[in-house]
């Protein structure tokens, strides 16, 4: 199994990237490939350090049965000014 960071996820669109610790190139993500309860939300943060299988996409090396191993720093998003 191998370990990587997650580098982005863009939950709208259902696809990312992870970064391998082993340097290696970036590797595809695409939501249903995490791993999850089945009516669970399925999505990765930026930061998670994640474990996944590496499988033979259409393009190139693609992640499978990903698995967050540890949660990674979440942004906060401040609002700005006053809204009254």
């Amino acid at each position: 199994m191998a370990k990587g960071t997650v580098k982005w996820f863009n939950s709208r669109k259902g696809f990312g990237f992870i970064t391998p610790e082993d340097g290696s190139d970036d590797v595809f993500v695409h939501f249903s490939a995490i791993k999850g309860e089945d009516n669970e939300f399925k999505t990765i943060y930026e930061g998670d350090i994640v474990e996944y299988e590496i499988v033979d996409g259409k393009k190139g090396p693609q992640a499978n049965e990903v698995t967050v191993s540890e949660k990674g720093p979440r942004k906060s998003f401040k609002k700005k000014g006053s809204y009254f």
